[in-house]
C-alpha cells in the first residue's frame, strides 16, 4: 500500500494546511462549531461539500482556490523561492554579522570586570577610611 496521497484529496490538504498553519484539529474544530472528530473525518476524506469547503478555508485564512490547488512541491517550490528572494535582497544577508560576536562578548567582559574592579576598590576606601575613624576614637 503506497503512503502518497492522491493529488486530489482535499482532505489530506486541508490537514496539511492546518499543520502548515500550526493549529491543531481541536483548534479547527472550535472555530467551526464542530468536534474534532468531525475535523479528523474531513481530513480522512477524498471529497467534502462546497459549503463546508469553503467554512474550512474561512477558518483557515486561506480561499477555497488554495486548498484546492494545494500541492507540497509547490509549497516547497514556494518557500525555497522565497528564501532566495530573501537571502538575495538587501534584508537576506543578515547571516553575515558586521561584528565578531566573540569580541563582543570579551569587550563586555572586560568593562564589566572594570566596573567590578572600581567598586571594589571604593569598598576598600570605604574600610580604610571606617578603620581610621575607628582608630581615632
Amino acid at each position: 500500500m503506497s503512503t502518497l496521497t492522491k493529488p486530489n484529496h482535499i482532505g489530506r490538504k486541508i490537514s496539511r494546511i492546518r499543520e502548515l498553519r500550526d493549529m491543531k484539529q481541536e483548534a479547527l474544530a472550535q472555530a467551526l462549531g464542530i468536534s474534532q472528530q468531525t475535523i479528523s473525518a474531513i481530513e480522512n476524506s477524498e471529497t467534502i461539500e462546497e459549503e463546508r469547503l469553503v467554512e474550512v478555508a474561512k477558518a483557515l485564512g486561506v480561499t477555497v482556490e488554495a486548498i484546492k490547488n494545494f500541492s507540497e512541491e509547490s509549497m516547497i517550490n514556494y518557500f525555497n523561492s522565497f528564501n532566495e528572494a530573501v537571502n538575495n535582497s538587501h534584508f537576506g544577508n543578515n547571516n553575515n554579522c558586521t561584528f565578531n560576536p566573540l569580541d563582543k562578548l570579551v569587550e563586555s567582559f572586560e568593562e564589566n570586570k572594570k566596573l567590578y574592579e572600581r567598586l571594589l576598590q571604593s569598598e576598600k576606601d570605604k574600610i580604610e577610611y571606617l578603620e581610621k575613624l575607628l582608630k581615632g576614637k
